[in-house]
């Protein structure tokens, strides 16, 4: 619909905000692509997940890249830019072009979509939360598996109470750059956490092995830091916050009941 309203007028200026405007815009649109790992808290319930994992992020990565490249390119052709600072952008060009009953539908789907991606988050924090606690960091209970189900209730009906908690008195706008920081910052430390396992544990068994480890895990960590820079002081200064209580928790507990650190040292408990 939005390809037969396309006014090319519009694309101009490209980059009214040049680079600055486009490395800020990463920083705050990264928050699309943060569901694709969260497949990988999956791994442990998967059939064949060496095989079907990656399949599975990145196919799934490069679908959805290529589709939000062609939605902002329409979506940016259909009305000027500054038209577009609303919560619901999409249903916003469709009804100034014409489009009601469409636009109408686009904010539908919209809503059900934001309800899944709230369903993935939900289905991997708990798992995480559960490796943590099955390896010491976090207590015992936090790694409960229900009898029946077979999944980590405890940690999954803690996370939902939290999360819903916070979704009453949370900023969207804050939510989303502190979410944004937070996962960066840790893919930041997943990439050099792989080049310095490679070194320190060449030995260990490798399912999911990173090729070309040097220019990925150093290329893939300054990437994360750079789209980082582009969020606002106050993300950082709330991240920091929230970096200072995890190094407490960890410091104080966590580092006294680490099973791996424990195998690693040779201490007892």
């Amino acid at each position: 619909a939005g390809l037969t309203h396309i006014d090319t007028a519009n694309y101009h200026p490209f980059a009214p905000n040049g680079f600055r405007g486009i490395h800020q815009g990463a920083a705050i649109v990264f928050f699309a692509y943060i569901g694709f790992d969260a497949i990988s808290t999956a791994a442990e319930e998967t059939k064949n997940p060496q095989r079907n994992l990656p399949i599975g992020i990145l196919g799934g990565l490069a679908v959805c890249t290529v589709i939000y490249v062609i939605v902002g390119a329409v979506l940016t052709g259909m009305v000027k830019y500054t038209e577009l600072a609303v919560a619901d952008p999409l249903a916003k060009a469709l009804q100034t072009a014409g489009f009601a009953r469409i636009g109408g539908l686009v904010a539908l789907g919209a809503a059900v979509s934001m309800t899944a991606v709230l369903l993935v988050f939900q289905y991997g924090q708990p798992r995480i939360f559960f490796a943590m606690a099955r390896d010491g960091l976090l207590p015992a209970w936090a790694a409960k598996v229900h009898k029946k189900h077979r999944i980590p209730h405890v940690t999954t009906l803690i996370t939902g109470v939290l999360v819903a908690l916070a979704g009453l008195i949370g900023d969207a706008g804050e939510t989303y750059d502190l979410t944004n920081i937070g996962t960066l910052f840790a893919f930041a430390l997943v990439c050099i956490g792989v080049l310095v396992l490679r070194y320190k544990e060449p030995e260990r068994p490798r399912p999911f092995r990173v090729p070309f480890a040097w220019p990925v895990c150093v290329l893939g960590a300054a990437a994360c830091v750079f789209v980082m820079q582009g969020l606002p002081p106050q993300a950082w200064k709330r991240f920091g916050i929230w970096l200072a209580i995890g190094l407490a928790i960890y410091f104080l507990y966590g580092v006294r009941h680490s099973r791996v650190r424990r195998m690693a040292t040779g201490t007892s408990p």
